[in-house]
């Protein structure tokens, strides 16, 4: 693709992120969830699965959708710095999708996670990885999370006992405006990552091209409040 030179002046620089090692996680149901890093090629079946979320008000999924939905575009026209996306993939069905990005070397600022498998912590599994990703193959000392629902507060704040820095450090502030940041150290990650951060290592061949081409949802029956065409 030819880039003209205004094209080259809007777009940010880039760190050149580490790629993500898939890995795959045999949730409770016995299902294999592949986890691995998705293309920019691939976002349009990444915006497909997120589009009809935004009109679902329980537990904030509008809120996480409209901001997720906008921040995957903005990746794919080059318009966020050094992003990434980690999708979860259950026979190549998309079961849920994380995305984050680097600030720079030392400080990861994560932004959203997604479940659409619920009930199986896929969510939850999906978050470990992206903080995996941050801390161990990127190499950076600390996250900035925030939480816009309870269940994510639940899971992330609580769970992994992250430090709340609003008040230590004013100056230090989520990029998503408002909330309190809190903040995984290497310190926090290392007491829970055996907890937290699971699935095996290498994928079996067979395992992962179950992946290769996702798929969205047929159907979103286990998100609470969702209806079809919303």
């Amino acid at each position: 693709m030819i880039i003209d030179e205004m094209e080259k002046k809007l777009r940010p620089p880039e760190m050149g992120l580490k790629p993500y090692p898939p890995k795959v996680i045999t949730l409770a149901s016995g299902e294999l969830m592949v986890v691995r890093e998705a293309k920019r090629e691939e976002v349009g079946v990444l915006l497909e699965t997120i589009h009809p979320l935004m009109g679902v008000p329980k537990d904030f999924y509008d809120i996480v959708a409209a901001r997720m939905f906008a921040e995957i575009l903005g990746w794919y026209r080059y318009r966020v710095a050094n992003e990434f996306v980690l999708v979860g993939a259950i026979d190549g069905v998309i079961a849920g999708i994380v995305n984050s990005r680097c600030v720079d070397e030392k400080v990861g600022m994560s932004l959203h996670t997604i479940a659409i498998k619920r009930g199986l912590r896929a969510g939850a599994q999906l978050f470990a990885a992206k903080m995996e990703h941050h801390l161990e193959n990127i190499g950076e000392e600390q996250v900035y999370i925030v939480a816009e629902s309870p269940i994510g507060f639940k899971r992330w704040m609580i769970e992994y006992e992250l430090e709340n820095w609003e008040d230590r450090y004013p100056q230090v502030s989520h990029e998503l405006g408002g909330v309190p940041t809190y903040v995984l150290t290497r310190k926090l990650y290392d007491a829970v990552r055996d907890q937290k951060v699971t699935g095996t290592r290498p994928v079996d061949p067979a395992v992962l091209a179950t992946a290769d081409k996702l798929k969205a949802p047929d159907e979103y029956a286990q998100i609470p409040g969702f209806k079809r065409g919303k």
